[in-house]
C-alpha cells in the first residue's frame, strides 16, 4: 500500500502457483524498491508506484526458489516479462 496526500496505491503480490521459500521475500522487495529508485533522479507518485511493483516482483522471484538461486541467475528481460505480466493481471 502507498498513500501520499494526493492519491493511494494498493497492488497485490504477483500471484504464484507455489511458494517454495519466503525466507528473504522482504529483502528482495526492499531491494527492488529501492534499487527502481536508485536510478530516478525525481521521486514522485508514479515512480514510487512503479517502485512498489519492482518490488514485488523481486519478491516473487525469490519465494520460487530456496536462498538466491532464481535471483542469482535472473536476467533483466526476466524482470521485465514479469512486470509486462503483472501489469496484464492487475489491469482492467
Amino acid at each position: 500500500m502507498f498513500y501520499s496526500r494526493h492519491s493511494s496505491f494498493i497492488v497485490p503480490a504477483y500471484l504464484l502457483e507455489e511458494v517454495v521459500d519466503p525466507t528473504g521475500a522482504g529483502d528482495s522487495f526492499a531491494g527492488g524498491f529501492m534499487g527502481y529508485l536508485s536510478v530516478h533522479s525525481k521521486i514522485n507518485d508514479r515512480v514510487l508506484r512503479n517502485a512498489i511493483v519492482y518490488g514485488s516482483i523481486m519478491a516473487s522471484f525469490k519465494v520460487e526458489s530456496f536462498s538466491i538461486d532464481k535471483i542469482s541467475r535472473l536476467k533483466r528481460s526476466d524482470i521485465q516479462k514479469r512486470y509486462r505480466e503483472f501489469v496484464k493481471l492487475t489491469r482492467f
